[in-house]
Order: structure tokens, then C-alpha cells, then sequence
């Protein structure tokens, strides 16, 4: 379990990265969000778990420079009192979770284990989508037109009314749209169609 911890209190850094390396964790240590982002291809993490006000980049500027890259990486904040309001305003733009100082090792720990583990489920919805738009993108305009009718819950006598056809062709539309998108199942069509949509869990 790779973390990239970045804080530019040194002490903080290094007595951090001890207790995360006590407790099983491969730690990449930065003083800054800008080192991090200069190392970043290379570290791999699978979550970051940064201060919030920082010199330069500060954490928000941080999480938003990822996102800019489609990063899916957890971000977790560690935040001061007086960085409550900045760390809900992380939470509301993607941030993972936030940690108040002083916090509970354990809360930590527990933290990062559960972003490792939901970075892992977005890199592999990620990499779904794409093979699945790959998949669309050979569907034809009509085919399409049927996946979403039959993702909204359209019966087939419905959509050939909309579409102005047969609803026996329409079911021939819909077992080829199936085959195309490799769909075992109407309910499993229905999920891609929604993990398209970004409405998938």
C-alpha cells in the first residue's frame, strides 16, 4: 500500500511517515504538493495524504491540479481548526476525507486504508468506461438510440413507437446492441449504460 504524505513541517513529515511505515505502508515523503506533482508518473501512490495550508500549492490547489490530470487518486487533508471550512469545500470537490490535528493514528490508518481500497474501485470503473466507449462507438446511431430507450426501461412496443418501426425490429436492434456490448443480460446492459452515464455506483 503505497501513500505519497506531503507536509512541509518536517517533523510532522517524518514522524508521520514513521507511523504509517510501522504499520505496513510504503511512504513517498514530499515537503511540498510541488515536488509530489514533479515525482508524480513515477510514485505511483495509492492515495495522497496531504496538509491542507501549505506554502505554494496548498492541498485544495493540490486535489484540483489531479483532477485536472483525471487522476484517480484519494486525497486525504489534514487540516487545522481553522481550515474546517476549506476541508468540507475539498470534501464537496472529490476529497476522500479530511483529518483534523491533532488526529487519532487510528482514524488515520483506518482513512487511507478505505481510500486505497475506493482508488482501486475507481481505477477499474475508469478502465471499464473506456473499454465500453470503445464499445458504443461502433454501435450504430439507431442501435444507440435502443440501448438508452432500453436503459430508461422502454418496453420494445414502446421504443417502436418512438422510432416509427416494428417492435420486431426493434428486438432484433436490441439482441445486437447485447452482442456489441457484450451484455449477458438485460439488467447487465442497463449497469453499463449507467456506468456510462456516470450514474453507476
Amino acid at each position: 500500500m503505497k501513500v505519497a504524505l506531503i507536509e512541509d513541517d518536517a517533523a510532522i513529515l517524518n514522524s508521520l511517515g514513521r507511523l504509517l511505515e510501522s504499520r505496513g505502508m510504503s511512504v513517498h515523503r514530499y515537503p511540498s504538493a510541488e515536488e509530489f506533482l514533479a515525482d508524480f508518473e513515477a510514485a505511483h501512490p495509492g492515495c495522497v495524504v496531504s496538509d491542507i495550508r501549505m506554502p505554494g500549492l496548498s492541498g485544495l490547489d493540490l486535489q484540483r491540479e489531479l483532477r485536472n490530470r483525471d487522476a484517480t487518486l484519494p486525497v486525504i487533508l489534514i487540516t487545522g481548526h481553522g481550515d474546517i471550512a476549506m476541508a468540507v469545500k475539498a470534501i464537496k470537490e472529490g476529497a476522500f476525507d479530511f483529518i483534523e490535528k491533532p488526529f487519532d493514528e487510528e482514524r488515520l490508518v483506518s482513512s487511507i486504508v478505505g481510500a486505497v481500497h475506493s482508488g482501486q474501485r475507481q481505477r477499474v470503473k475508469q478502465s471499464e468506461r473506456a473499454t465500453l466507449e470503445a464499445r458504443v462507438a461502433e454501435l450504430s446511431p439507431r442501435q444507440r438510440q435502443v440501448m438508452q430507450f432500453v436503459a430508461d426501461g422502454l418496453s420494445s412496443k414502446e421504443i417502436a413507437i418512438r422510432l416509427g418501426i416494428s417492435p420486431r425490429t426493434v428486438e432484433n436492434y436490441r439482441a445486437w446492441v447485447m452482442e456489441k456490448m457484450d451484455a449477458v443480460n438485460l439488467a447487465d446492459l442497463i449497469r453499463k449504460v449507467l456506468l456510462l452515464r456516470g450514474d453507476a455506483d
